[in-house]
This record gives C-alpha cells, sequence and structure tokens, in this order.
C-alpha cells in the first residue's frame, strides 16, 4: 500500500503521544495529502462529515518483530494477552485506526488541500493509508463493553509548572499530554526525571504521588511544519 498522506503534528517523537486522545484536544494535527491525491476533487464533500477514521502505519516500530501476546502499559506490563484483544502498536501488520474530529480544512499553495483535526495519536511524519468518513449511526456503540480498560480507570495527574514560563511555549497542549500521566503504567519511581519532546521544546518531569512536577524546559529543534 503508498500512503495517501502524512500526518503533521508536534510529536517528534514516540513517548508522549497520548494513547487515547479526547474529544476536543487541544492537539492538533495537519493531514497533507501526496500527490496524485492533493486534488480538491479526493476530499470533495468531507466538509460535511464532522468526524473521520484514519487508517495509518505504525511506521516507527516496523523493526519489532510481533508476536502472538503482548503485554499493555494499562496492566502494568506484566500481564499478557492477546495481541488482537489489544491496541498495542506491535502487531503482524503495523495498522493503526483512529477516530478524529474534523476542525478545518485549509488551503495552501503548496500542499493543496490540508486537513486539520484532533484526536490523532500518532507521530509526526506518519503515513496515512486511507481517510473515511465516520458515521454514527454505525460506528457508534454507546453499550459496548470495553474488557480490562473498564477494570483499570487512567488517572490524571496535576501539573505544576514553574512560575515563569517562555512565552512561546505552548501551554495549553503540553498541559493536556502531561496530565494523562505519559509515562509507561509500571513506571513509578519518584526521583526519575523523564522528558518529552513536543513541538520543538523538551519538557523534563518527575512524578510524585497524583502530581507531575515540571523540572526543566529546553528549546530544541523546531519541528517541521510548526
Amino acid at each position: 500500500m503508498d500512503p495517501v498522506a502524512y500526518a503533521h503534528n508536534g510529536f517528534t517523537d514516540k513517548f508522549g503521544i497520548p494513547r487515547q486522545v479526547r474529544e476536543h484536544s487541544a492537539l492538533r494535527t495537519r493531514i497533507v495529502f501526496c500527490p496524485p491525491y492533493r486534488s480538491d476533487d479526493a476530499i470533495r464533500g468531507i466538509e460535511q462529515f464532522s468526524h473521520l477514521w484514519l487508517i495509518w502505519g505504525f511506521h516507527a516500530t516496523n523493526d519489532h518483530k510481533p508476536s502472538l501476546t503482548v503485554r499493555p502499559p494499562r496492566l502494568g506490563g506484566n500481564t499478557r494477552v492477546g495481541v488482537f484483544a489489544t491496541r498495542s502498536p506491535y502487531r503482524p501488520n503495523p495498522l493503526g485506526l483512529t477516530s478524529v474530529r474534523l476542525v478545518a480544512v485549509e488551503h495552501s499553495p503548496t500542499e493543496g488541500a490540508v486537513l486539520i483535526v484532533e484526536g490523532a495519536d500518532m507521530q509526526d511524519g506518519t503515513p496515512i493509508y486511507d481517510i473515511k468518513p465516520y458515521l454514527s449511526y454505525c460506528d457508534s456503540h454507546p453499550d459496548a463493553r470495553n474488557g480490562f480498560v473498564d477494570t483499570t480507570p487512567r488517572r490524571m495527574l496535576q501539573v505544576i509548572w514553574p512560575e515563569q514560563l517562555p512565552q512561546e511555549l505552548p501551554k495549553q497542549e503540553l498541559q493536556e499530554i502531561l496530565e494523562q500521566d505519559p509515562r509507561p503504567a509500571y513506571h513509578d519511581a519518584p526521583e526519575r526525571i523523564y522528558g518529552i519532546d513536543y513541538a520543538g521544546w523538551n519538557i523534563q518531569f518527575r512524578v510524585e504521588d497524583n502530581t507531575l512536577y515540571i523540572t526543566d524546559i529546553r528549546v530544541i529543534k523546531r519541528a517541521k511544519n510548526q
């Protein structure tokens, strides 16, 4: 399969990407089409839909040998379940499926029509193989059971920022990433310093109990298309 588009956002590294981005997220992604799909004809009528399905590739995990079982971070990283009972990126065929909200369609003289979406849990440069409209009458199942996810609810962290922050820092986006606890579920060492890269910034932090403390903020090379 050949990509029809690529995703571009501030996630230049896998670490820190929210596992499931919530509705009305501050984290937005640009979907830039490849020729010959860089045409208004290819998306004619797409503005009539509020949500879309993205079928995409885990391009950063291609060197990982797939297994019949995986250890979901949600279960502490020790319990094995079947690969087809999880959304693990380490799959026989490295394909992802994400529903996103269509925020806008922008037009660029160099990139053509660009979709602006929120809710995309993917890294910058992710190849997208197909885009389909989300249909609420058949794609939504309010009475669905969520397996082990229902028994292991995710906690939200309180984020403590330094008093002085760089003016250009995308605090709203970073707040959303950090409060969802980007660490693997089996990491719980309060003295350990973690770091995430987002939109040209490196954020160092540690977590103690239910509080995340920012320890350092550094400027790194600006991400493309930011």
